[in-house]
């Protein structure tokens, strides 16, 4: 199954969905560690591996963290080489003053922005979908 290409059908489609819970940040010392952590998503950069995990669990391992996350799926299957996505819904966001960091994975496309404005993004995602 290919994921949607089309900007117009992604935008109407897409669904945004708020997952349950906190979630936050976090750089851990190796690959390793971070597998054991069974996180949400992993990225390796030069500086170090970051690790994306529910803040209870982050937590629990006493792990620090800049500040927690609402985390929201856009549901609609969008291709990764996909055009525009990203960028209207970060532009709606920008316009509504909320900050987000995005994580497209190969189904969906993943949003995280502060835990404060949780409600008000998902608001602004929907109207996107209407525009």
């Amino acid at each position: 199954m290919t994921g949607e290409t089309d900007l117009s059908k992604l935008l109407q489609n897409m669904h945004p969905e708020l997952n349950a819970g906190e979630y936050v940040y976090c750089l851990v010392d190796s690959l390793e560690h971070a597998v054991k952590l069974e996180p949400l998503g992993v990225f390796m950069e030069k500086e170090g591996v970051t690790v994306i995990l529910s803040k209870t669990k982050a937590d629990k391992e006493a792990l620090s963290y800049p500040g927690a996350c609402a985390w929201i799926t856009l549901t609609v299957h969008s291709s990764l080489e996909a055009v525009g996505l990203t960028a209207a819904f970060s532009q709606a966001l920008t316009e509504a003053n909320i900050s987000c960091n995005v994580v497209a994975a190969y189904y969906h496309d993943h949003i995280f922005v502060p835990i404060k404005d949780a409600e008000r993004a998902i608001n602004v995602l929907r109207a996107l979908t209407k525009a």
